[in-house]
């Protein structure tokens, strides 16, 4: 038997039949109908104001770097190249551009092979001194790389590294090694074992089950650890001003630094520099997002 009961804003709902559970109206969880409540407006204006505060100094790069030198136009046209031109062939960013990505994919090699092997060796075997290691790891994310400089300098020029890539390369994969091994151990963690027992059982040495089995998992971690790596290196300006002298060796960082004179600036070159230094970063991330996401996000669990 039902009934028909009057809520007080006038509705009806009919009530359960005697013996049944009472019926409970769907409630939506907490978090989403706290999104939905919230008007849209308070949603989309931050969201507007903060890409305007941030594609406002891009469109001003690409505006000064495709605009005729002496125009005063906010609009990119009527266009030219001068500039790049200037830059690249003028200004030698084409042998800084060279160097950059010598010292980027050098940096994203190194990086991600000593990384790999650190971070299973945290994975996977237990030792004294793991959280001891593991705390220096940590707190040498502290210490600031202009605090290294002097030390640093002192022992390339004993190895006669200096005005050679290779200093850059190897002080940007120190610097980068802490926590990209700490990111990768925790990839490799969350592959079961059990997976490469059951490759070890079919005959597989540890090295082979590593590669056949867990490395593929670990695709993720590994974009996103070599993607931080090659565009850390490619943006940072301290090592290679410190190590690089000769302006053959300098890479763009340091380019762009030098188009900027103690009394003018030549602000179109300076951005058709700017755009030159952007652009494989861009690349880099448009053809990986998707991998970065969720390497960060989802980890490497597969199974």
């Amino acid at each position: 038997m039902t009934a028909l009961l009057t809520e007080k804003n006038g509705t009806a709902r009919r009530s359960s039949a005697p013996g049944s559970p009472p019926s409970s109206p769907r409630r939506r969880p907490g978090r989403e109908r706290a999104f939905d409540d919230v008007p849209r407006w308070q949603i989309y204006l931050p969201l507007g104001l903060y890409l305007l505060f941030t594609l406002i100094p891009f469109y001003w790069m690409l505006l000064f770097a495709v605009r005729p030198a002496g125009s005063t136009s906010l609009v990119p046209w009527p266009m030219t190249g001068a500039h790049f031109d200037k830059v690249w062939n003028e200004r030698s960013f084409a042998v800084f551009f060279q160097n950059s990505m010598i010292v980027g994919v050098a940096t994203l090699v190194a990086t991600t092979l000593v990384a790999l092997a650190g971070g299973y060796a945290l994975a996977r075997f237990d030792f004294k001194i793991k959280g001891a290691f593991m705390l220096a790891l940590l707190c040498s994310q502290f210490i600031p790389g202009a605090l290294m400089l002097v030390p640093l300098f002192e022992i390339f020029r004993n190895l006669q590294m200096i005005n050679s890539l290779w200093s850059v390369v190897i002080a940007e994969t120190v610097f980068q090694l802490p926590l990209s091994i700490i990111l990768i151990s925790g990839f490799i963690k969350n592959v079961p074992v059990s997976l490469e027992e059951a490759a070890w059982v079919d005959g597989c040495s540890r090295f082979t089950a590593f590669r056949t089995v867990v490395l593929p998992l670990l695709r993720p971690g590994l974009i996103a650890v070599g993607s931080f790596a090659f565009v850390h290196s490619w943006n940072h300006f301290l090592f290679a001003l410190i190590f690089l002298s000769e302006q053959d060796k300098q890479t763009i960082p340091v380019g762009l630094n030098t188009l900027i004179g103690a009394d003018s600036v030549d602000l179109g070159a300076l951005a058709a520099g700017g755009v030159i230094a952007a652009v494989p970063v861009v690349i880099v991330f448009a053809f990986i997002q998707k991998w970065l996401v969720t390497g960060f996000s989802a980890g490497a669990v597969k199974g």
